[in-house]
């Protein structure tokens, strides 16, 4: 038996199930992080342009994050409460108010849900046909919430639907996401017009439900306009508007939540990923008051609530969003990233920049030139993937925390690896 764990890979192909994705793209042991970099068994370094899939917004392994958590365990805080209260979890929510809600005059409450984001949409659906009595869920081409049964009905990905097998994917007709039928295709209109005909077989929805950047559908980036849109059509047709912010919030876009400036009040807001700081699973569901009609356990969860992810979450809203800095950070770092990615994008006919904030990547046409660009970028040392509906776009997801000097030679690495893969392809084509 090889003792050489550098090099031993077999463990993973002979027990781990054909699932596994991300692993495949990277094909290495990783044994620490810091910050935005991994490291793995052969002591190699690379920068993280991936950030778990924007579950790390605040990097790995945040000292201040990781020395509350050391402190909890080692007074032995409690690990497991199910919803009971404790002192970590009330903590949590008096920094979540005093930080985030109330500054933005938000009165939701807060519903801790199964640990995974997919859990917090299916709340969110659950709940919006329980409030209005109706079934059908309008969601949108190329959006992504999720593998579980309800929230995969809302997905529009067709490998990922194909897990269900044989079994529908019912009650949620997908409309047009802004842009998706081409920039002269006017998807608001078609969705109003769709809604306001009696005879066009939509019913009246539960709830509309949108990404305002999809992360997983290749970066498209609702305008304010049409988010505002939405928002009016689903008050106009008793309906519910869920934004799910899972990928998108916490920071990647520049503010806590990605909707923020766009004038809008979503009446449920499911979140995850980067809301424990620290890369810890939690997910909860935010609710207007008025909505909250759940009865005790109606809908739970063994691991509703993780009590280690409300250390780091609260150390995180306390160190990041008590006033405007990390903010101004986030969108310093986006313009580099855009004047990056725009010189990228100028190598590469047709190709065109995507997503806003620090959500941002290029999407090159067709998803074998995204794979080779983000392959060539891990031979020098960056991790990073591709995103869309075809794999077409390059998507950079890095730490929003991420040191200038380390996010301009990320950015430098994936420009040598788009020269690499544009001047072989190029070569092959005279």
């Amino acid at each position: 038996m090889t003792t050489d764990k550098s090099a031993d890979l077999s463990i993973f192909d002979r027990r781990e199930s054909e699932a596994r994705s991300y692993c495949r793209s990277f094909p290495t042991s990783f044994v620490k992080a810091q910050g935005s970099q991994m490291t793995d068994a052969a002591g190699r370094t690379y920068i993280d342009f991936l950030a778990g899939c924007s579950s790390l917004n605040y990097g790995h392994n945040d000292p201040d994050m990781k020395a509350a958590l050391i402190a909890h365990i080692t007074a032995d805080g409690i690990t497991h409460g199910l919803d009971m209260h404790t002192d970590a979890k009330a903590d949590f929510l008096r920094a979540f108010e005093d930080i985030i809600l109330k500054p933005r005059a938000m009165a939701h409450k807060v519903m801790m849900t199964g640990p995974t984001g997919t859990n917090a949409v299916e709340a969110a659906m659950k709940l919006a046909r329980k409030v209005t009595g109706r079934r059908n869920i309008i969601a949108f081409t190329n959006g992504f919430h999720g593998m579980t049964m309800g929230a995969l009905a809302a997905t529009g990905n067709v490998g990922k639907r194909a897990g269900a097998g044989s079994v529908s994917l019912n009650d949620v007709v997908h409309m047009p996401y802004e842009g998706a039928f081409g920039p002269d295709v006017d998807s608001l209109s078609i969705i109003e017009k769709m809604l306001g005909n009696p005879s066009s077989g939509v019913d009246a929805p539960a709830a509309f439900i949108i990404e305002p950047v999809q992360g997983e559908g290749g970066l498209n980036a609702a305008s304010t306009a049409f988010m505002q849109g939405i928002a009016r059509l689903a008050k106009e047709h008793g309906a519910l508007l869920i934004v799910d912010d899972i990928q998108a919030g916490c920071g990647r876009t520049g503010s806590f939540f990605s909707f923020e400036a766009m004038g809008i009040e979503p009446d449920l807001i499911p979140m995850a990923k980067s809301f424990s700081g620290m890369g810890l699973p939690f997910a909860a569901l935010l609710i207007k008051p008025e909505y909250d009609i759940w009865g005790p356990a109606e809908h739970n969860g063994t691991f509703r609530g993780n009590t280690h992810a409300f250390v780091t979450a609260r150390v995180a809203l306390e160190k990041f969003w008590k006033d405007d800095a990390f903010q101004k950070s986030i969108r310093a770092k986006a313009e580099i990233l855009r004047e990056a990615l725009t010189q990228i994008a100028d190598q590469i006919p047709s190709a065109s920049l995507k997503g806003r904030g620090m959500m941002q990547g290029v999407d090159v046409g067709n998803g074998a030139l995204a794979s080779e660009i983000c392959a060539r970028a891990f031979e020098k040392g960056l991790i990073i993937e591709t995103s869309g509906a075809h794999d077409e776009v390059v998507k950079v997801l890095a730490a929003l925390t991420t040191p200038e000097a380390t996010f301009r030679k990320g950015l430098s690495l994936l420009a040598e690896a788009a020269r690499d893969v544009t001047q072989t392809h190029k070569i092959a084509a005279e």
